[in-house]
Parts: structure tokens; sequence; C-alpha cells
């Protein structure tokens, strides 16, 4: 969008106080600005800008203790309520491997933060929001009732920048879901496949062969991957929720990916929606996004796994689940036999 037509600060926050039960998301889109921007406009109103030094950050949480950790794309959202322990720093991978907080980050995409504060009734609401390049939201941290306000206090004035302009400089981001200059072919593809040893190789088979991810399962052959009915991720969740089935599901952006691994309870359909609603794990799926599901099939070590993978028209995954399990053990049978029995349609053609 043309910079000029965006509105001046002092016009977005009159539009949040016009708009005061509005979500971020959407009264930024409203507003042709990214959700940085609205956030921005309110530095010294409730936000103070802070440095998105991610190793600083994992390693201040800890402190802070139970807070709800949120990872979103366009078409998911999933929130997860533990702390911030057994922390991994790195400058471009980066995790949290606790009990509930799972996360595995790639600092480099993360561009601004903000510490917000929002009142509610007599309450006030605070957060920690990061975002990429283009505004858009990579992670969020959200204080509960439980958390540590001092240590909280302390790790934003740590972080808190010099630059506290209610502006940020927003740039585009290359889309990087389709590769067109693959020359892959199907056989080398499937060679490549079948020697996999475990599913953190898959990623750099695709970069090797320089394919995005859907491009690879539309090519390599319905004993790998198989297309499904798109209603076959609101039958997983029922069949998961009613078995008590432990599952690990994934919701990830370009600077976070988030994971709950352990049983869904409460899942309740709503309008386009799929929601869970348990005590510390919280997903909202839109389900009218969704383009393809796939049911992909992966070697390792200790046998082939299976992952139900969500895709929107974009060609971008949406949502990703796996049964649970540990590293060295074997596919769940019942997680297996509920992911070969889901819908199936007729694959389309490899693009």
């Amino acid at each position: 969008m043309d910079q000029r037509v965006k509105p001046a600060p002092h016009e977005i926050r009159r539009a949040r106080a016009d708009n005061p039960k509005a979500r971020e998301r959407d009264l930024a889109a409203q507003l042709g600005i990214s959700e940085a921007e609205l956030v921005a406009a309110h530095c010294g109103d409730g936000v103070v800008r802070v440095e998105p030094r991610v190793n600083d950050l994992l390693t201040g949480l800890d402190a802070v203790g139970e807070v709800m950790a949120l990872t979103r794309n366009e078409s998911a959202v999933h929130e997860k309520i533990g702390v911030y322990d057994r922390v991994v720093t790195g400058n471009h991978n980066a995790m949290v491997l606790g009990e509930d907080i799972d996360l595995r980050i790639f600092p480099k995409v993360w561009a601004h933060g903000f510490a917000v504060e929002k009142r509610d009734g007599g309450d006030i609401r605070r957060s920690l929001q990061f975002f990429d390049d283009a505004g858009e939201a990579v992670h969020k941290v959200h204080l509960r009732p439980a958390s540590n306000l001092y240590a909280y206090q302390k790790l934003v004035a740590g972080l808190e920048s010099p630059n506290q302009e209610p502006t940020v400089a927003i740039s585009g981001v290359e889309d990087e879901a389709e590769a067109s200059d693959s020359s892959a072919s199907i056989d080398d593809l499937r060679d490549r496949w079948s020697r996999l040893t475990d599913v953190h190789q898959f990623f750099g088979m695709l970069k090797t062969l320089k394919l995005s991810r859907r491009q690879a399962v539309r090519m390599v052959g319905q004993d790998y991957a198989w297309l499904l009915d798109n209603d076959a991720v609101s039958a997983m969740f029922h069949h998961a929720a009613q078995d008590d089935m432990s599952i690990m599901c994934f919701v990830g952006n370009r600077g976070c990916i988030q994971i709950h691994s352990g049983p869904v309870n409460s899942v309740k359909p709503m309008g386009p929606w799929i929601n869970v609603l348990d005590e510390t794990f919280h997903l909202h799926l839109q389900t009218d996004h969704i383009h393809e599901v796939w049911a992909v099939r992966k070697p390792t070590k200790d046998g082939h796994v299976t992952s139900i993978e969500v895709y929107g028209a974009d060609g971008k995954m949406i949502i990703q689940f796996f049964g649970k399990r540990d590293e060295g053990e074997g596919e769940r049978d019942d997680w297996r036999f509920l992911a070969e029995n889901l819908p199936r349609i007729p694959s389309p053609t490899a693009a």
C-alpha cells in the first residue's frame, strides 16, 4: 500500500479509541496498516518499544513464571499456558523445550517488539508482542494472574529501546510459499525421500531440490502422501478427543513455531472455526481457509511417521499434526490407524 495514504499515529489512536472491542489484527486491516504499526502508534500511551533481543527475552522470561504464549498465522491461533523453561539460545535458531511451552524460534525474523499495557475494566492486561519486517505478529507473551510482575517489569526495562517513536518502518516480505525454478524429478524426490532417517531432514531435502513442501507432497506419490477431505481435520480432532489420544499440534509463521504435545479434550466448533478450549491449551483454526489436507508419511530410523498437514490457498502450511512420540520411539498405533483411515479424495496432478 502507498505509504502516503496510511493514517498518522494520532489517527490510529483515535480509531482504536472509537473501536475499543475490535481485535488489533482486524482493526489494522480495516485501517490498511500492519498490526505492528497499530501497536507502535500507542508508544508513550500504554506501549513501550522493546528491542527484539530474542536470547535475552527467553532467558529473562523464566523468572516471570506462568504466562500464556501465543503464536499465530492468518488461519490458526495457538495458545499455551506455562513457563519458559529449558531455553536453548542461538542467533539463527532458538528453542523453548518446556513441558507446556514448546517453541522453535528464528530470531533474525523478529524485527519489532513492544511491551503493551491495556486496561480491561479495573484490571491491566500486560503483554510482550513481537513482529516481523512486514509488521506481522510472530509471537506474543501474555501475563497471567500468577505471573511475577516485578520480574516482568525488570525484563521490560532491560529490553527498552531508546527509540520510542510512534511509527515503525515496514517492508515487504518475499513470498517463499511456492518455488518456480525447481528442476527436481519425481524419481530424484522419491529416492531422497525414501532415504530419510529423521523428520528434521525433510526441510533440507526440500531446500536441496528447490521445492516447497506442498509441491513435494503433490509430486511424491500416494505411498508417501495422499490427499484427504477437508473435513478430515475436524474428524481427527473429534476422534483424538474421544479416544484421549495424545497428539502434537504445530502452528507457525516465519519467526516462530509453537507446539502442543498431549491430549485434546474440549473441541468446540463455532461457525467456520474449530476451537480447542482445554485448561492449558487453546487453539482456534479457521476451517474455511483450508484449501488442501494431506496425510504425509516420512521414513525415520524408528519406522515411518505420519503427519496431517493443512494448507491454505497460497500454498503455505496452516497447521500440522503428528501422534505424540519421543525421540527413539516408533509411531503410535492409534494415531497411525486414525491418519490412515481419514476420508481420502483423489490427488491432484503434481504442481
